[in-house]
């Protein structure tokens, strides 16, 4: 095959560190999710959706073939909480937490995720992130220790 093709579509999520409800701004979190949907792009692994509470995010994208997914979130957490930290004195201790979770998600299944992500508000206000998170990982038979999973 002379040209290389892929379609990985990936969902990705990661909280602040210590789930401090630092977005609890809707305008500021609405300015959030367009400034990680840029570096996403920038990156060529287009969001097609990303959405979130105060204190954790959902991405849906498609992962770039040429990108690794620890370069990808590593460099969008890096690059929005570098920009998060010029909005104003109430972000300068602005952080994300050190890990993430990513799952893959079949194209049968994107409208699905994508439902799963639009309606996060209504979704907390019956589980915490922390219990979604945990569901997340059970689901997609990710082993945990409670040890290792929250900062």
């Amino acid at each position: 095959m002379a040209q290389s093709l892929s379609k990985i579509y990936i969902h990705i999520i990661f909280s602040t560190k210590n789930r401090e409800s630092l977005l609890a701004d809707g305008k500021m979190r609405t300015e959030m999710h367009a400034c990680l949907a840029s570096i996403l792009k920038e990156n060529d692994c287009p969001a097609l959706l990303i959405n979130g509470t105060a204190d954790h995010v959902h991405i849906l994208c498609a992962l770039s073939r040429n990108a690794t997914m620890a370069k990808i979130v590593g460099e969008t957490k890096r690059s929005s909480s570098k920009w998060i930290k010029t909005k104003g004195s109430q972000f300068t201790r602005f952080q994300w937490q050190n890990g993430y979770g990513a799952f893959s998600v079949s194209f049968s299944n994107v409208e699905a995720v994508r439902n799963y992500i639009a309606h996060q508000e209504e979704h907390h206000k019956r589980m915490t992130f922390q219990d979604e998170f945990r569901a997340f990982l059970t689901k997609h038979g990710v082993a945990l220790d409670e040890r290792y999973l929250w900062d």
